[in-house]
C-alpha cells in the first residue's frame, strides 16, 4: 500500500502547477506535499515534476504518470462516495494514555481539533507515566516520552526533543552560574523522571548525577519550582521557552544541551485496528511533521 502513498499530492501539484496551491486544495502543509513528492520520486526512481522559482511543470515521465494514476484516483474517489457515510463517520470513544508537559499542551488541543472533525467521536485522555496494559486498560495508543524498551509494541516517533538547562537569575544570584556541568554537583537541582542527566558538547558526552530539594514527574511542577528559584532543571526545550522569552528563567550551560530523546505514539500490534485508532494515529503524526521544539 506504501507505492499509493504520495499520489494524491502529485495529482494536486500536477493539476495545480505549484506545492503552495497543492497545499491549501489539499489542507496541509507545503512541507508535507514537497516531503510526499520527494517521496514518490525515489520510490519510483525517476524525475516527475521538473520545479523552477516560479513554475512547476510535469516532466516527460511525470505526463505519462499522471495520465495513469488521475484515473485511478478517480475510480477511487467514486467507490468512495457509493459507500454509506455512515460506515466512514467515526464514532465511539478513543482512549489515550499520556504523561508529560508535551502531551498536556501540544497532543491534547491536536486531539481537541480531530474531535471538532469528527461530531461522533469521544476522546478520553488519561494523564499517567506508568505503563499499561493496553487490552486490559482499553487504551488505544498512548504518548511517551524517552527511550522505549517493549519491542512488543508498535512506536511511531511524533517529534525529537532537544534539552534545556535553565534556572531563575535570583538562584543564579545566589549560587553562581555553572560553567560546565560537573558545576552541578555544587548545585541544588530540580529532578523530574531521572537524577542522571546527560551533556553533550560536540563528541564530548558528559553524565553527572545530580541532587536536589524537588523531585516531580510533572512538568508544570518542574517548571513552577524552577521559577520560585528551588535550583537548575534540564528538560525538553519546549518547558521552557515561554518563561526564558519573558525572562522568568534564564538559560545556563547552553554549549552543553544534549540531543534529547523524542516523543512518540505507542501501541499495541492489532490485525484489526479501529479506524478511529487508525486515523488519529495517522492525523497526530502529520499534525506534528514540522513542529519544531
Amino acid at each position: 500500500m506504501d507505492s499509493f502513498e504520495g499520489v494524491v499530492e502529485f495529482i494536486a501539484v500536477a493539476e495545480t502547477r505549484g506545492f503552495s496551491a497543492a497545499a491549501r486544495q489539499l489542507g496541509c502543509s507545503t512541507s508535507h506535499v514537497s516531503r510526499q513528492l520527494a517521496r514518490l520520486e525515489e520510490r519510483l526512481g525517476c524525475v516527475l515534476l521538473s520545479r523552477t522559482t516560479r513554475l512547476v511543470s510535469l516532466t516527460d515521465s511525470g505526463e505519462v504518470y499522471y495520465q495513469q494514476v488521475k484515473e485511478l484516483l478517480t475510480g477511487l474517489q467514486q467507490a468512495n462516495e457509493m459507500v454509506n457515510l455512515q460506515q466512514i463517520n467515526l464514532t465511539g470513544t478513543l482512549r489515550v494514555s499520556a504523561a508529560g508537559g508535551f502531551a498536556e499542551h501540544y497532543v491534547a488541543p491536536a486531539l481537541m481539533r480531530f474531535t471538532e472533525a469528527h461530531p461522533g467521536l469521544s476522546i478520553e485522555m488519561d494523564f499517567n507515566s506508568r505503563m499499561v496494559n493496553f487490552v486490559e486498560d482499553g487504551i488505544d495508543f498512548a504518548i511517551r516520552y524517552g527511550e522505549l524498551t517493549d519491542s512488543s509494541l508498535i512506536a511511531r516517533k511524533l517529534v525529537n526533543r532537544p534539552m534545556m538547562a535553565v534556572a531563575a537569575s535570583h538562584y543564579l544570584a545566589r549560587c553562581g552560574e555553572p560553567e560546565q556541568p560537573g558545576d552541578l554537583k555544587k548545585h541544588s537541582c530540580i529532578i523530574s523522571n531521572n537524577d542522571t542527566w546527560k551533556f553533550q558538547r560536540n563528541d564530548v558526552v558528559e553524565t553527572i548525577k545530580v541532587k536536589g530539594r524537588w523531585r516531580s514527574n510533572n512538568a508544570n511542577a518542574v517548571l513552577q519550582a524552577c521559577e520560585q528559584g528551588l535550583g537548575i532543571a534540564y528538560m525538553p526545550a519546549s518547558t521552557f521557552s515561554a518563561a526564558v522569552d519573558c525572562g522568568r528563567l534564564q538559560p545556563v550551560l547552553k554549549p552543553w544541551w544534549g540531543k534529547g530523546a523524542g516523543s512518540w505514539i505507542v501501541y499495541q500490534n492489532r490485525r484489526f485496528m479501529p479506524l478511529r485508532t487508525r486515523m488519529a494515529i495517522d492525523y497526530l503524526v502529520d499534525y506534528f511533521a514540522d513542529w519544531r521544539e
